[in-house]
């Protein structure tokens, strides 16, 4: 078996949630979903799909009718982007996975701004990339800021590919349409290849007109160096379905297609459905999932300030609280030990990147925010003990 897989190191959310897995005494915040089901409409047309006997192979691009609804989607919030610009994927992950394979070669340099998901730092490993990380740096308060300089300075012509996600999983940390273009200015000049991962594009809440976070597609060109990684999962309560999407300049589509085929073949059919539904429907569902989330947000995060010893900063997009507790180390034994003695499961800081050990997220999409007062209370205990 290759080094690179050999080394990758197991989630340590996964190693967290196995610990309690099965327990119906803890309060599960560890994983970065909803506990609200996929809306019913959305369900529904799964299951005529099904019933239709749709049950085949599809294109290895995606069925033209979502590919065509998910370029006037994007065209609406972001400008013309069309069709021949979208590949359908198995899920957002599938999609960061596929834009890795078709940039990096093995010895590339890629840089990616931590702390992060961690899957987006292993993907370049897996390919043989050396990976450079340029970290966000928690300030008073709790917020998590980048510097401009330092990561432009860490971008040099033998810098293959820049991946950033933003809004930022776990901070809530979010790029402005000014730091946007000034990393695309400087990656044109370099020649390097920007990945943005934009999941979490719609769970932003900073009034803008376009209801969104800024976006790259809102500065970058159809022929620009930039492959933006979208999904279902969080905007349309749709994690399990795995579907997610690519937008690409025009003259990769079709390799991206070949590299699809190498991968899964296709995104099944009644899961395409399912998404055609979903954007269908976007004016009335995510709006909805959007305004619950930042109840959410407003209930967690005050109780979580009022701690003593808790360090935090309400997120501008996504859909955590990331916050601190005073005078604990290690990220994972403490979340292990809050499974174990409060009933409570938390991801640890350490499993985004070393510079956010200490740190703990909380994923406040809940359906009843009774459960996160609960939680609270749980963790408020804990540490008096």
């Amino acid at each position: 078996m290759r080094h690179a897989v050999l080394n990758l190191e197991e989630s340590r959310i996964r190693e967290v949630a196995n610990a309690g897995m099965g327990r119906s005494d803890v309060l599960a915040f560890w994983f970065g979903e909803s506990d609200e089901s996929t809306p019913e409409v959305v369900r529904q047309a799964a299951v005529d799909s099904l019933e239709r006997g749709e049950t085949f192979y599809a294109h290895n691009l995606g069925l033209p009718e979502l590919r065509d609804a998910v370029a006037a989607y994007t065209s609406r919030l972001h400008g013309p982007v069309g069709a021949d610009r979208i590949a359908i994927t198995s899920g957002g992950v599938n999609a960061l996975m596929l834009a890795v394979q078709a940039l990096v070669d093995a010895g590339d340099e890629v840089v990616a701004v931590t702390p992060v998901w961690p899957n987006l730092t292993a993907q370049p490993c897996i390919m043989g990339a050396r990976l450079r990380c340029v970290a966000l740096r928690p300030q008073a308060g709790g917020a998590w800021t980048l510097d401009m300089g330092e990561l432009l300075a860490a971008i040099t012509p033998t810098t293959r590919l820049l991946i950033v996600n933003a809004p930022n999983n776990p901070t809530g940390w979010t790029l402005t349409a000014g730091e946007q273009q000034q990393i695309l200015k400087h990656c044109r000049r370099t020649g390097t290849w920007i990945l943005a991962d934009e999941v979490y594009e719609r769970l932003y809440y900073e009034p803008t007109a376009n209801g969104c976070a800024p976006s790259f597609l809102d500065v970058a060109g159809p022929e620009d160096l930039l492959v933006v990684v979208q999904s279902f999962s969080k905007s349309f309560l749709m994690t399990g379905w795995r579907l997610g999407w690519l937008v690409m300049p025009p003259d990769m589509t079709q390799h991206m297609g070949k590299l699809i085929e190498f991968n899964t073949s296709c995104t099944s059919v009644f899961t395409q459905r399912a998404g055609l539904a979903a954007l269908q429907h976007a004016d009335q569902i995510t709006p909805c999932v959007v305004a619950h989330l930042k109840t959410c947000r407003d209930t967690l995060v005050p109780l979580l300030q009022a701690l003593p010893g808790v360090e935090v900063a309400p997120a501008r997009g996504g859909m955590y609280a990331f916050f601190r507790l005073a005078g604990q180390g290690d990220s994972l034994a403490v979340a292990k030990r809050l499974v174990a003695e409060a009933g409570l499961g938390l991801a640890p800081g350490n499993a985004f990147g070393d510079e956010a050990q200490g740190w703990l997220r909380w994923c406040f999409a809940s359906r009843d925010p009774q459960r996160l007062v609960d939680g609270v209370q749980r963790l408020k205990s804990w540490l008096a003990l």
